[in-house]
């Protein structure tokens, strides 16, 4: 995409790391709310979406690049069913991405673009509610009253996405991710509050510029959520999250400092049927020790089927 011929391959790793970070925040909804809701056993659900990712992403300022801007049209799809486990309902989730990105940047004085066009990495998750969330079924589950709910899960980043040896910026990562994950939510009456806490750990990229490898350290993350339900179904919600390591290395030697941020969004969901909905989706950046100024949006389609 960018020829940063000029940019040192270690130096140029962390920026590699943030764009991917950026990207994920809208592809991966990792500012979502409801991961640990109640919900009957033997329910599929199917999603179509569309996001919208607009910002200056350089986190290095040791880095000779100056408004590196980003421009990216996402389009997901994904699907969920939920099932009984031991007594307890679980659920597992698929979702992929297609994107179109341009970007423009400024390095050493020059201005140059680019574009890329492809499959983002693919995302599974499986989580089960230990305690406060029995299997139900629809009958058993209409006559249920939620109280507080105690979830696990884990969430695999599969390295399905368009990826160039020879490039510095993909919209692909060529590596793994996993994040187990613990989260707890309660209901008020109509108000539902919630919070996760999860640990994202990578494998290594052996092909990042070649032959270079590329590692990064954990990433702890924190969500809170929370969300106001009114007696049509309809809800409204205000998401915010944390994280904070990541730092790189390409072949052992360190690439960049830690990222340490944080962003606040909004969520509205209304019902167009007992079993549709819409879902539009907001957020930006709070607080970032380098980088990350970025927003985003997205809406999105979901069925219920049984």
């Amino acid at each position: 995409m960018v020829n940063y011929e000029l940019v040192s391959v270690k130096k140029i790793g962390f920026l590699f790391a943030a764009f991917l970070f950026a990207c994920n925040c809208i592809v991966a909804q990792d500012l979502e709310p409801r991961a640990y809701a109640n919900m009957p056993r033997g329910v599929n659900i199917a999603v179509g979406s569309y996001g919208y990712m607009k910002g200056d992403i350089v986190t290095e300022p040791s880095l000779p690049i100056e408004d590196f801007l980003i421009t990216s049209h996402n389009i997901g799809a994904g699907y969920m069913r939920s099932f009984g486990l031991a007594g307890r309902l679980a659920r597992i989730q698929v979702a992929i991405p297609y994107v179109f990105m341009d970007g423009e940047a400024t390095v050493s004085g020059t201005r140059i673009t680019g574009n890329r066009t492809g499959f983002g990495d693919l995302r599974m998750r499986f989580g089960v509610n230990l305690l406060g969330s029995p299997a139900l079924n629809i009958k058993e589950f209409s006559q249920f009253q939620q109280k507080t709910i105690f979830g696990a899960s884990l969430v695999v980043s599969v390295p399905t996405g368009l990826y160039y040896a020879d490039k510095r910026v993909n919209i692909g990562t060529n590596r793994w991710g996993i994040k187990p994950e613990l989260g707890i939510s309660k209901r008020f009456a109509h108000v539902y509050a919630e919070l996760y806490s999860g640990v994202w750990f990578y494998t290594k990229n052996d092909e990042f510029l070649g032959s270079n490898e590329l590692k990064q350290d954990p990433v702890v993350s924190f969500q809170g959520h929370a969300s106001y339900f009114f007696k049509n179904n309809m809800w409204v919600g205000i998401n915010i999250n944390w994280f904070s390591g990541g730092k790189t290395f390409v072949d052992e030697a360190p690439a960049g400092s830690i990222i340490n941020a944080s962003r606040i969004g909004a969520t509205f969901s209304m019902p167009l049927t007992k079993f549709q909905s819409l879902k539009f989706q907001f957020n930006t950046g709070t607080y970032k020790s380098v980088g990350l100024n970025y927003d985003s949006v997205s809406v999105g389609y979901q069925c219920v089927f049984l």
